[in-house]
């Protein structure tokens, strides 16, 4: 949360307030403005179609990113297209975006800002995103460092951390360990891709928990995902975004189910 109304506040009444007294005054009615302000941006709703052009313009980058586009990833394209039923100009826009993404002097940073600048502070809007991207970077099976790159630049931009993508890449039956590269790296020579779990999504790593948590911590990080990741909460967002949301619920619920299983608690 930004503090910049309680810090100007604050020096308000510290030089037109008589001292001490006026800048604690000064602070106390900033900082509730700043926590009013920070409430409207977690709970403002992200503009319709906003996300179109920047979002196809990364999945384009993340599709050329190591050398060629595949068929593979052309379709998702495609199907995202359709499953978002886009109009037929907003169908156009994609497509331009898309192929505008896979030129090579193409930047990333900013198709990321935009979409950063969209998602806002809304988190549960920012996994929908991130679930279109990891799609298209899984599309020919374990990725190469340069799309997962993208990957973790975007989740950063967008303040979900590793151990979050982890657990988004858990629910697509993956396993990986991000280790210690930098973010937005290309992992160097040490890179490991994350590989699909022969035994289906790992229910620890979906919930983003070590195996030896105990129920307490378990019953906490389940709370936190299932209201972080609940459909209710989107919106006014395409239906496509609305069913991954469900899908990652599902996902997360399941997980919750095999851990109490398995450790006995209700």
């Amino acid at each position: 949360m930004s503090y910049t109304y309680t810090v100007w506040f604050a020096l308000v009444g510290l030089f037109f307030g008589h001292g001490l007294p006026g800048a604690v005054v000064g602070a106390l009615i900033g900082f509730v403005l700043d926590n009013m302000r920070y409430s409207h941006r977690r709970s403002a709703v992200p503009e319709a179609g906003g996300f179109i052009r920047p979002l196809f313009a990364l999945l384009g980058a993340v599709a050329k990113s190591d050398g060629r586009v595949s068929e593979a990833e052309i379709a998702i394209a495609e199907r995202l297209m359709t499953r978002m039923g886009l109009d037929p100009a907003q169908r156009q826009e994609a497509i331009a975006s898309f192929n505008r993404g896979k030129t090579v002097e193409f930047d990333v940073s900013p198709a990321i800002g935009e979409l950063r600048d969209w998602v806002g502070l809304r988190r549960d809007h920012a996994f929908p995103v991130l679930d279109v991207v990891i799609e298209t970077v899984l599309a020919e099976g374990n990725p190469p460092p340069e799309k997962m790159a993208i990957l973790r630049q975007l989740a950063f931009a967008m303040r979900v951390s590793d151990m979050e993508l982890m657990a988004l890449m858990a629910m697509k039956g993956y396993a990986w360990n991000a280790g210690s590269g930098p973010r937005g790296g290309n992992g160097g020579g040490g890179y490991v891709p994350p590989h699909r779990s022969t035994g289906g999504p790992d229910p620890y790593a979906v919930l983003g928990v070590q195996r030896n948590a105990d129920e307490r911590t378990i019953k906490r990080a389940y709370r936190k995902l299932i209201s972080e990741h609940h459909p209710d909460r989107l919106g006014d967002l395409p239906e496509d975004m609305r069913k991954r949301a469900e899908a990652r619920a599902s996902e997360i619920n399941a997980a919750y189910e095999r851990i109490k299983a398995e450790k006995g608690f209700k």
